[in-house]
């Protein structure tokens, strides 16, 4: 099967890279954009073919075991990510001025901030604390958000915000469900204030829908 790297819709893109390739250690990125007018296709194939990015998963156990690291790339539109593990590979020289560590600096794609986090809990009997991928519309975005709704809070029917709260694109990851959980609470006091009735749980939409990524 051929390598895919494009993605079917910008939640797609998110869905692979959260749930595919954090977990799997490709945690230093660099991100970039296709100049329009360029063939984006034969972008795909000369960076796959320059980083040697399409490995089997026998070749990419092997690559690991001898302190290699491994590559992934992904685009939609004309926004690309080019991903890499722990290890050696000429991709970590050629752009050190670049790249970046997801732990520490977020990936941003879309209004999305895609980083690798500690999880609060600490394991019992001093284990090592374990990691996950945590993904949540980035601040700047969620401010502009929120701001929207608190504008339209006391204006509005509680069917018009409902259906403002369907128009919300990001795909309902748990951070997301809270920040947007965090809303609906100022918007319901926004309009306790002046008497208007509650916008329910129900409007948020809370369930994340499973993609085919690619």
């Amino acid at each position: 099967m051929p390598y895919r790297c494009i993605a079917s819709s910008p939640e797609g893109l998110v869905q692979q890279v959260a749930v595919s390739y954090l977990r799997h250690g490709y945690w230093w990125y660099v991100t970039g954009r296709i100049p329009d007018g360029k063939d984006a296709e034969s972008v795909d194939r000369k960076l796959i073919a320059k980083y040697e990015i399409d490995q089997t998963d026998r070749q990419r156990a092997y690559r690991k075991k001898c302190g290699l690291a491994n590559m992934q790339y992904i685009r939609y539109g004309n926004w690309f990510l080019l991903m890499v593990t722990e290890g050696h590979h000429p991709f970590k020289q050629q752009e050190r001025n670049r790249i970046r560590d997801c732990r520490r600096h977020p990936i941003k794609f879309e209004g999305y901030s895609i980083s690798y986090r500690r999880a609060g809990a600490t394991p019992k009997g001093g284990g090592q604390p374990k990691w996950h991928a945590c993904v949540r519309i980035d601040p700047w975005t969620y401010r502009e958000l929120k701001a929207f709704f608190l504008d339209r809070a006391c204006h509005r029917s509680i069917e018009n915000l409902a259906r403002d709260f369907a128009c919300v694109p990001y795909a309902r990851f748990a951070p997301v469900r809270r920040q947007l959980l965090t809303i609906q609470r100022s918007v319901n006091s926004a309009r306790a204030r002046v008497g208007h009735e509650p916008i329910p749980h129900s409007v948020l939409n809370l369930r994340r829908k499973i993609l085919q990524p690619f």
